[in-house]
């Protein structure tokens, strides 16, 4: 792990909450995305060397509303940096974490992704990701 990469916070309105954000932060955020297998639209922070990710679902009914309807708009997940997804993966089932995907996919602000199940880390959404490496980059592990 390289660093605590961003913390990704559930809200209902994510319109609302970048103002909110804005004004907290006192700087706007650099990216807004929708990851469309995640039934989510992200919106970005920066905050010193780690992120802010906020994250508003897309569809009635998806990940973020009913993570909302159970627990309220707040922290979602933390994620973490890692040079290498691959190995992290064999690393936490090696110690025994139950991960939500085997494989990484294709998150946003261009990372793959793995999810560590909250019941192996109690009661917390892991999330560990690593940047996508541009067209020019040795692209073997990929």
């Amino acid at each position: 792990m390289k660093k605590v990469e961003h913390i990704g916070i559930a809200v209902k309105n994510l319109a609302e909450a970048e103002k909110r954000f804005e004004k907290l932060l006192g700087t706007a955020p650099y990216k807004r995305e929708t990851v469309e297998s995640e039934q989510v639209t992200t919106s970005f922070f920066h905050a010193g060397e780690s992120k802010i990710e906020l994250l508003a679902s897309t569809v009635s009914g998806g990940v973020i509303d009913k993570f909302i309807e159970k627990r309220g708009e707040g922290i979602h997940h933390i994620a973490f940096a890692t040079g290498d997804i691959y190995a992290e993966i064999q690393r936490l089932k090696k110690e025994g974490f139950i991960l939500i995907n085997d494989k990484p996919k294709k998150g946003a602000d261009n990372k793959l992704v793995i999810f560590v199940h909250p019941k192996s880390t109690g009661g917390i959404l892991v999330e560990y990701c690593q940047e996508i490496p541009d067209e020019n980059e040795d692209v073997a592990n990929f």
